[in-house]
């Protein structure tokens, strides 16, 4: 497994992402409208993807939320890279992004509905926290977050 950091202009992000948007119209249901409002890619500056033998197949990302706080956004393995490893290579490769940029701590926001994502978090030693806006009056929302310096 390859993984680069790259931005919001990498094609193969662009690509994965659009995957995510289509598996989370699924997931979310009636939801789905609220939360896309909060997942445009246009000011991500800090993107990395996950390549096996030169295809994509995981993304993730973060962006500045508040002082000394990132959020991690757009974090994604299409079915092919599942029970892999790749999210767990893409989640390590974004937290060791954040130490090089000297960051104290992450946040995050994931769906009751995503088993998956709640239980990488978990295997992180990610906490939950109660949810931050926008998502404090959201019912299907986690929200976690992670010291990481």
């Amino acid at each position: 497994m390859d993984i680069i950091r790259t931005d919001q202009n990498n094609v193969a992000f662009q690509l994965l992402v659009r995957s995510l948007n289509q598996e989370l119209s699924i997931r979310d249901g009636k939801d789905h409208m609220f939360y896309s409002q909060f997942n445009g890619i246009e000011n991500l500056k800090n993107v990395v993807v996950a390549y096996v033998n030169d295809v994509p197949v995981g993304c993730g990302a973060f962006k500045t939320f508040d002082k000394d706080i990132v959020e991690i956004k757009r974090m994604y393995t299409n079915p092919e890279g599942r029970q892999k490893g790749v999210a767990s290579a893409v989640l390590r490769e974004l937290e060791t992004w954040m130490k090089d940029l000297k960051v104290p701590k992450c946040i995050l926001e994931t769906g009751k509905n995503l088993p998956e994502a709640v239980a990488l978090y978990r295997k992180f030693k990610y906490q939950i926290i109660p949810n931050y806006e926008p998502y404090q009056n959201t019912e299907n929302s986690i929200c976690f977050e992670k010291k990481i310096l």
